[in-house]
Order: C-alpha cells, then structure tokens, then sequence
C-alpha cells in the first residue's frame, strides 16, 4: 500500500502563522517542509541519492562562481524564504545578491529569510510534478526572483524562467546555461 502525504491543511479554526510554521521546521528538522500562500504545509520527501549528488554537482558550481566573483550569496535546498505572497519555499539552489541580502535585519536573517531569491534552481526528482514545479518557478517569479532554472533531466529538458515573463526551453543531453545579467559571467553545462 502506498502511502501518499503531500499536503496539510490547517484546520478553519488554525492558522499556520510565521512563528508556528518556523517552530513547526525547527520541531522536525528532518522532515523538508513547505507553506504555499494560502498556509497549507507541504511535506516534500527526500530526493533519491542521485538527484542529491546532481543538485550538490550543481551547487558547487554556482558556489564557485559566486565565491570568485563575491556578488551575493549561495543557499542550498534546506534553506527556507517567506516569499511576499507569504509562501515559504525552499529551492534546491538559490542565489541572493548582497545588496538584498545586508539589508536584512539579522533577526530575519535566522529565521526564514523575508524575500524571494534573485535566482533560483529547482530539479525535477522523480516524486516530482512538473506542473507542480512549473507552477512554483512562476510562483517564484511572480514573487520578484529574476531567473529560475526548472531542470526535467526525465524529460531531457530545462525551463528558463525570467522575470520578463518570458520562458525559454533547452532541450538535449547536455545543455550549457547562463547567468544572463542576473549571475555575471556564470556559464554551466549541465548533462541531462
């Protein structure tokens, strides 16, 4: 029997407010949580080891870039954002440049960091959605994140997210993509 638990929903009389859902991660910081805008909990399940060692492969290099050229900062996927739509999300790569990031109060700064990043990864895992996930990238970009990167290696396929609205698709076994104007000088090729 398969057991599926995606997603709670607080009871009428409950509301999921900031500090309960923080205090509810922090009570079980095995379990990867998310809030959509409307407060109901999302239960992500853990990525098989593959994906992991892919999203690591691709956080390296998005580290690297950003620790050569110091323009913001990198997070990895057990980092959460309260987005302006009051979503807490959690990609499995994000970038925040430093000018939005010193101005945050250092309270903020250790909980759930008040913005949505400037650029964002997700990778599809085989529990994955895509119409969930490309639902989230235009969550993301419709909360101010400039450029996102939806990777579907199942489908051989990345959507480029921008914050013009515009989504481009890449389609092969390898593709090289870019920081554009968001990530200076980042170019990574990435197999599929």
């Amino acid at each position: 029997m398969e057991l599926e638990l995606r997603t709670l929903h607080p009871p009428r009389y409950q509301k999921f407010d900031d500090d309960f859902f923080f205090a509810l991660c922090q009570a079980n910081e095995t379990a990867r949580l998310e809030r959509d805008s409307n407060g109901n909990i999302i239960l992500m399940p853990p990525t098989g080891s593959e994906t992991g060692r892919y999203n690591a492969d691709l956080s390296g290099e998005i580290w690297t870039w950003n620790r050569r050229k110091k323009l913001g900062y990198v997070f990895d996927s057990s980092t959460g954002f309260k987005l302006p739509d009051s979503a807490v999300r959690s990609p499995d790569v994000s970038w925040v440049s430093q000018e939005r990031w010193d101005i945050i109060s250092q309270t903020d700064k250790q909980g759930f960091a008040p913005l949505c990043p400037d650029f964002v990864v997700e990778i599809r895992s085989k529990s994955d959605d895509l119409k969930e996930l490309k639902e989230k990238m235009e969550e993301y970009r419709d909360n101010g994140c400039r450029l996102g990167w939806l990777i579907d290696r199942a489908g051989k396929q990345v959507f480029i997210y921008r914050e013009n609205g515009s989504i481009e698709i890449k389609q092969g076994t390898s593709v090289n993509l870019s920081g554009e104007d968001i990530l200076l000088e980042l170019s990574v090729q990435i197999d599929l």
